[in-house]
């Protein structure tokens, strides 16, 4: 098989790095969408749309960790399970 020129084996990457960023889009909604599906068992309706955007955003920024331990030490409660 004759080598490739510099110029194939560029499309070739071009053409990989662009499959691999459609599998992390992929990827990303599949996670995002898995969320979403838990939403609606959630009692969110006690919150404005502006308040639950920012809880979510605020705790998305914090980490998830650090974000469920300062919930729980505000609220002093074990979570529901």
């Amino acid at each position: 098989m004759p080598k490739k020129s510099e110029r194939e084996r560029l499309a070739d990457l071009e053409a990989r790095q662009r499959k691999v960023a459609d599998d992390v889009e992929n990827a990303r909604r599949a996670l995002r969408g898995k969320y979403a599906a838990i939403v609606p068992e959630l009692p969110v309706e006690t919150l404005t749309e502006r308040e639950f955007r920012e809880i979510v955003d605020l705790a998305i920024r914090a980490g998830g960790t650090a974000s469920v331990a300062a919930l729980k030490a505000l609220s002093g409660m074990a979570p529901n399970k």
